[in-house]
């Protein structure tokens, strides 16, 4: 099997000690592992389903607005950035940001609140651990196993994409060992998540009027960098210094991450995958 970039920082994941698939697979090709996982999730029938799902606004509204898919795509975009300044995989940083809305609802988080009261005599409804189901058992591409088959890394990534602190953990996460910290790649993606819907949230309601921009402007973060796009073109349209500075903010975020984490690693003393994971915190922080 052929590996990733060569500079990986030792404490990266890497397809080669993956600690495998729940079904033993023959493969015609050499893609990395973590390749093949991102692969499959495109491929998917929750990924494309996507499409339909909203954040905040429903489908028919218009489709400026971001969807699910979009989101997913934007998160991936940006946790694959922040993996390469870190030196960590990137395909396997794709992969879980790709498929960590696959078991979201409808209707953005309302519809999960609704959801998960209905469901509460049979233990609720949490979209984390719903996408865990659909890439392990609800997918069905193949003859000789249900779900997907991804690697051990790619579902833990989904496993430990939020906590449980205030339900009993499901008997189904009891392999995930969530008493342990998730790779590092894992963990890029609550931020990048993060980053890609506060700044796109921000896009979305300025076009449809529900944050006035008079409002935004009181915020200091974004007075001072919308003041500095305005600044170095004043002949800009609106729209143009409102893309401008919500990129900016992205990128202000994306370093400040780059360069907290890389100071975490550094204090931590981390050298290998199993450093991370015993460390017992989060390193991939602001």
């Amino acid at each position: 099997m052929s590996d990733e970039r060569p500079d990986l920082a030792p404490y990266a994941a890497r397809s080669s000690s993956s600690r495998g698939r729940r079904y033993p697979e023959e493969f015609k090709d050499d893609r990395p592992a973590f390749e093949r996982d991102r692969d499959r999730i495109i491929h998917s029938a929750a990924f494309r389903r996507l499409e339909y799902k909203t954040q905040v606004f429903v489908n028919h509204e218009g489709d400026y607005y971001r969807t699910r898919l979009t989101h997913s795509l934007e998160v991936a975009q940006i946790a694959r950035g922040i993996a390469r300044k870190l030196k960590l995989n990137e395909e396997l940083t794709e992969a879980i940001a790709l498929a960590h809305d696959l078991g979201h609802t409808p209707f953005g988080h309302a519809g999960e609140a609704a959801l998960d009261r209905l469901m509460a005599p049979y233990g609720g409804f949490e979209h984390n651990l719903q996408s865990l189901r659909v890439v392990e058992r609800l997918e069905e591409k193949y003859p000789d196993f249900p779900g997907l088959n991804l690697t051990f890394e790619t579902r833990e990534g989904l496993a430990k994409h939020s906590s449980y602190h205030d339900r009993p953990r499901p008997k189904e996460l009891l392999e995930y060992e969530l008493e342990l910290s998730p790779t590092l790649e894992a963990q890029i993606i609550n931020l990048a998540d993060e980053i890609a819907y506060n700044n796109h949230d921000i896009d979305d309601g300025l076009e449809s009027g529900l944050i006035p921009f008079d409002e935004l402007m009181e915020v200091p973060l974004w007075q001072e960098v919308y003041g500095r796009i305005e600044a170095k073109h004043p002949q800009a349209s609106p729209r143009a210094k409102k893309y401008t500075a919500i990129s900016h903010l992205i990128g202000l975020l994306i370093q400040d991450v780059v360069a907290q984490t890389q100071r975490n690693i550094k204090e931590s003393g981390v050298e290998t995958l199993e450093d991370v994971r015993r460390v017992g915190r989060n390193l991939v922080s602001y």
